[in-house]
């Protein structure tokens, strides 16, 4: 049978009792009467106001909000526990099992054990187990009292700070661990593409939303990006798209690309959805083991932004996409050859970038266009990676007029072909008999 919990106040770490009115509650059962608590009005600092318990059961009932520590007597036998608290213990002797009970039913009271001066042990366990000090019958006096109040008082508020901070940092790193799990790692061992990434969810005080991104490498050289977003901003949401993203990764692993792999993941997400009003967008990219040409699907989502050398950014072509997915039970989406070119910067980004507010008052979205224009200013001034993408991220938030509503997640592949010449180049050298023979030119870098 559980052990009954009285509603306990929350104690503000940082409160001290300097000064301040305590109240103490004596949980000791005396028929002799030879115990009595020393007068404390007269003792330095704050008023301690006194209530005594002559039982556990009449204890529980006294501990109400305003009790800041209790005084136990550890020669109140454990057979004064209240019926189906016994079996609850785990063979402690008398004393120390009535202190454990008391611990649980006053988790963040401050306790003092009473005990006889001939049990020093028994003093020293009872702190062991939980109490903040010991005192004993024959050296108790009211100044003496009244000091070890306040002090058990204040270790106590101390020990619960400290609880609370280490609880907090337990929780920050398992939340990190979370996002490093949940979020991608980036497959792509052996290529020439640099990769970059953004993202922020948001909800508050959230570690993922809706939205969701990848890139791997396939054995053949291929490289495959993809972005998308599922409706809504809840942890259902979150965690739906976290599975797309895991399912993209085993499918593309596997060998599918463009439809038959979109198919495949709008079944997924028909089984795994809460409702059939959920739906989600996707764009995908398959990029060339050359690197100068990419295949590309979207399903209802917005259509990437490519950077070629010497030319401004603009959106790749999106009029033959298909629906997002779940909205139509057979839909199809076809796959566009798109030229990608030698040097070239490709962005992939989810709404939330497009529909901050901007203008006076907030009235208009910054929408797609006010996008590319705004990651033209920032390639003119020689941005790129994650530079690039944080710079991006934060006009928008900041033409925004603060914190953006929707999930955001951007991605960036870049190809600098002059880079992987140069590499080539400085690799063939290096290797074992590469050198060119006395006299030959080698050709200019």
């Amino acid at each position: 049978m559980p052990v009954p919990v009285p509603q306990q106040r929350a104690v503000p770490a940082a409160e001290s009792t300097h000064g301040a009115d305590l109240t103490l509650l004596v949980i000791e059962d005396d028929p002799a009467g030879t115990f009595a608590v020393p007068e404390l009005s007269s003792t330095p600092g704050g008023r301690v106001r006194v209530r005594t318990a002559r039982n556990l059961t009449e204890a529980a009932r006294l501990l109400t909000d305003d009790v800041d520590c209790i005084l136990l007597d550890l020669d109140l036998e454990a057979a004064a526990l209240p019926p189906g608290a016994r079996g609850d213990e785990t063979g402690r002797p008398d004393g120390l099992a009535t202190l454990e009970y008391v611990l649980r039913i006053a988790p963040r009271h401050a306790v003092l054990a009473l005990t006889a001066e001939d049990d020093a042990e028994r003093a020293a366990e009872a702190v062991r187990v939980g109490a903040q000090d010991y005192l004993f019958r024959g050296e108790l006096d009211g100044r003496l009292l009244s000091r070890a109040i306040r002090y058990a008082v204040e270790r106590k508020r101390a020990d619960t700070a400290q609880h609370q901070l280490t609880e907090s940092r337990l929780r920050a790193q398992e939340n990190a661990r979370l996002e490093r799990g949940l979020l991608p790692t980036p497959l792509l061992d052996g290529s020439d593409l640099a990769f970059a990434a953004h993202y922020r969810p948001g909800r508050s005080r959230a570690l993922l939303g809706g939205d969701f991104y990848d890139t791997v490498r396939t054995p053949d050289g291929t490289v495959h990006a993809m972005i998308g977003d599922v409706c809504g901003h809840g942890p259902d949401e979150a965690a739906l798209g976290v599975e797309l993203r895991i399912a993209w990764r085993a499918l593309t692993l596997a060998g599918l690309c463009g439809d038959d792999l979109l198919s495949t993941l709008q079944q997924v997400l028909e089984h795994e959805r809460q409702s059939e009003e959920i739906f989600a967008t996707l764009c995908t990219v398959d990029i060339a083991p050359d690197g100068r040409r990419a295949g590309l699907c979207i399903a209802g989502h917005p259509s990437p932004l490519i950077a070629r050398q010497g030319r401004a950014a603009h959106l790749l072509p999106y009029e033959d996409g298909g629906p997002a997915l779940g909205l139509l039970p057979h839909a199809r989406w076809p796959r566009r050859q798109v030229e990608l070119g030698g040097s070239w910067s490709l962005m992939m980004y989810t709404d939330g970038l497009i529909e901050g507010r901007v203008g006076q008052g907030g009235t208009q979205r910054l929408g797609q266009d006010g996008m590319v224009a705004m990651v033209n200013g920032r390639l003119d001034q020689g941005l790129g990676g994650e530079a690039l993408l944080e710079a991006a991220v934060t006009q928008v938030q900041e033409l925004n007029g603060g914190e953006l509503t929707d999930d955001v997640a951007v991605l960036l592949l870049e190809r600098d072909e002059a880079r992987i010449h140069r590499r080539g180049r400085s690799a063939s050298r290096s290797r074992p008999g590469a050198a060119s023979s006395s006299g030959a030119q080698r050709p200019p870098l």
